[in-house]
């Protein structure tokens, strides 16, 4: 049987992410792309509207696993690969089961828990949740979302079915950020997780992916972290780049 792989995908995207690196590795893998909670056809977490619910990197890791009990063997081993909010899924993952994990391929993981308060890429993606929490309405909660990771006017360009489609996830983006800031782990947590790991990151990407990227590289003890063609979107803008380093990293 072809090992398999598992795919996590960004925020406001889907497992369709994946499909030009699925095609490029199915002669020699068995490509698992996943929608993560709220995204594509999995549904959005069902107690979000109760009082008090805080979301976390557990209920998503909760339903990354109830759905790998139908597409893999009882602790079969996997490659875990990760984009973003996935990414940062991803490493969760691989902390709660390190033995299944044969290898850990991250682009830009925005696990921004492990950074400390005073820390520039922390301030940075603070500054920038919280705008997002203070927006007026979806529209301009959005709009600031996309620009933040890709460019000033990206939202206005796009098409208005887009924008629609773009608004209709932004209360899901708001759970991620709340998982990612309130996730319970450091740096010095990873000390353990011996995984053969790379970390890619962006040459256009802003401050607070860039700084996370090599610091988190070094907490890991089996970690090269690399610098890839485009920004914090790469794996969807520039895949041809990209989807050949994962695949050669995942071979290896």
């Amino acid at each position: 049987m072809k090992p398999a792989i598992v795919l996590l995908h960004s925020s406001m995207s889907s497992k369709a992410q994946w499909a030009a690196l699925s095609t490029q590795l199915a002669d020699r893998y068995r490509c698992i792309p996943l929608d993560l909670l709220g995204y594509g056809a999995a549904p959005f977490p069902s107690a979000a509207a109760s009082a008090g619910y805080v979301h976390t990197l557990a209920h998503e890791a909760e339903a990354i696993n109830a759905a790998l009990s139908t597409a893999l063997a009882p602790d079969e081993p996997f490659h875990l690969v990760g984009h973003s909010y996935g990414g940062a899924s991803a490493l969760h993952l691989a902390r709660q089961a390190p033995d299944r994990v044969l290898s850990l391929a991250l682009h830009e993981p925005v696990a921004f828990h492990l950074l400390p308060a005073h820390d520039a890429s922390k301030r940075e993606i603070t500054g920038v949740v919280d705008t997002i929490l203070a927006a007026p309405s979806d529209r301009d909660a959005t709009r600031i979302f996309i620009d933040y990771w890709n460019r000033p006017g990206s939202f206005d360009a796009a098409p208005p079915a887009a924008q629609d489609k773009m608004i209709a996830m932004i209360a899901k983006v708001k759970l991620d950020f709340q998982a990612l800031l309130g996730e319970p782990v450091a740096f010095a947590d990873l000390a353990d997780l011996k995984v053969r790991t790379l970390v890619m990151a962006g040459q256009h990407s802003p401050i607070s992916t860039r700084g996370l990227a090599p610091q988190l590289a070094a907490a890991l003890p089996n970690a090269t972290v690399l610098e890839t063609r485009g920004a914090h979107m790469g794996p969807i803008t520039h895949g041809d780049a990209i989807n050949p380093l994962i695949a050669a990293f995942i071979g290896a």
